[in-house]
């Protein structure tokens, strides 16, 4: 457990970590690349030991270096892995990793912690059979464990449903282009956390793959359009420094963050706009971005497109002059934890009223708080989230303070240096 010290007046300089979206990305389509692909700047953390560890049993060569990662491209000739492949909570490993598995010949069984067998994989798995790949939930409870035999897939036009995940469409198109045939996903319904396709796109193209967007409905990968082989750097996480620009918000102090693009296609870049429309100054330059606090005001936002902020700003709101309101936020109840439920139990600890629903929280700030053990339930953003308000309320515990392992290992000793 850790207590967090309050801090009077802050003003700091940090650089922001590598991004875990951008490195696992990558990482997949470096391994099916033809040639050796590095990999600059890449995020050293639980989620991304668990994929290159995984990529390994697919007959991947990942080397480590001070610098960067060396990944020897298969130019997607995978071989079956030997043993069942365990990936703790990384949903991005477990998600990527089921449609990669297809491209393997034999037999694959992906698991992981008891958190991952509670998130539902159903609709990829079934968008998986649609193609003629044999894929299934080992326990029949549309979770993980599953079983994957693969070899080849044959591509084709396939429906998606696009509430639950945007990791399932991301997992697809991934492989796509190692399919015997072009591939059309259609999106059914409203597809969650659109920026987090923008970041797919994103990787995909920078490695040569050819794929279309149509409005965020439908999208369509060309076969045989392999990756190259290139040198990639790994752009700095604006989740990450979510909780550096909320530090600023709620002890109206200023926080310049390095080693972030300005211009990002994450969505969670849409946090500084947040905190602008709740009362914060923000300025940017190709060095940095500074947030400075001012007082603040309750506002209503839609957080669809970038739910892993969705905890920060809950936590900015318990200072805030009036309530807030957060909508668009379904999925967060299949995360590490269920998010909704966790911060409405964690902030009513601290003295907040809050107000939960399938896909709304609404946070009504008090007069006064009081400092408490917060429970992380194993969620590193729950953690650092709730540490952000220590930073304002004495006494703030943070129980199970290794969770951050999972994308920030340093958080806490980055912190500390606000003090």
């Amino acid at each position: 457990m850790i207590e967090i010290q309050p801090v009077e007046t802050l003003t700091a300089e940090v650089a922001a970590p590598p991004s875990k979206s951008y490195t696992n990305r990558a990482l997949v389509v470096a391994a099916l690349a033809d040639g050796v692909c590095r990999l600059e700047n890449p995020l050293v953390s639980d989620d991304t030991f668990y994929m290159k560890r995984a990529l390994g049993e697919f007959g991947v060569q990942v080397d480590e270096d001070a610098d960067g990662l060396t990944v020897h491209g298969t130019g997607g000739k995978l071989r079956a892995p030997q043993n069942e492949i365990f990936v703790g909570n990384a949903g991005t490993a477990m998600r990527f990793l089921t449609t990669f598995a297809a491209l393997a010949p034999g037999e694959a069984v992906l698991t992981g912690d008891e958190r991952m067998r509670e998130r539902p994989i159903e609709d990829l798995l079934q968008a998986l059979r649609t193609m003629g790949v044999a894929a299934e939930s080992i326990n029949d409870d549309a979770c993980p464990p599953i079983r994957i035999s693969g070899g080849s897939v044959p591509g084709g036009s396939v429906d998606l449903p696009g509430d639950k995940s945007s990791q399932y469409l991301t997992s697809l198109m991934l492989a796509a282009p190692y399919f015997k045939n072009d591939t059309a996903v259609n999106i059914l319904g409203d597809l969650a956390s659109k920026s987090y396709i923008d970041i797919t796109l994103d990787v995909m193209r920078a490695f040569g793959a050819s794929v279309e967007n149509e409005s965020y409905q439908r999208f369509t990968v060309r076969a045989g359009k392999s990756y190259q082989a290139r040198t990639y750097a790994v752009e700095g996480d604006a989740s990450s420094a979510s909780y550096f620009f909320a530090a600023a918000a709620v002890c109206g102090g200023s926080v310049g963050v390095s080693r972030l693009n300005p211009d990002s296609v994450q969505g969670d870049m849409g946090f500084l706009g947040a905190l602008e429309q709740m009362g914060c100054k923000v300025e940017k330059n190709p060095e940095k971005i500074t947030v400075q606090g001012y007082p603040l005001k309750g506002i209503s936002i839609n957080m669809n497109s970038m739910p892993d902020a969705v905890q920060s700003l809950a936590v900015v709101a318990l200072f805030a002059e009036g309530k807030t309101e957060i909508t668009g936020i379904a999925n967060l109840r299949i995360k590490e934890t269920d998010r909704i439920a966790a911060l409405q139990t964690e902030l009513t600890r601290l003295g907040a009223r809050v107000e939960a629903g399938d896909d709304f929280l609404v946070v009504h700030p008090a007069k006064t708080y009081s400092g408490a053990e917060i429970e992380t339930y194993n969620d590193h953003r729950m953690a650092m989230c709730f540490a952000v308000a220590g930073l304002k309320i004495p006494g703030v515990k943070i129980k199970n303070p290794e969770c951050v392992n999972k994308s920030f290992p340093d958080f806490f000793e980055r912190l500390q240096k606000f003090y």
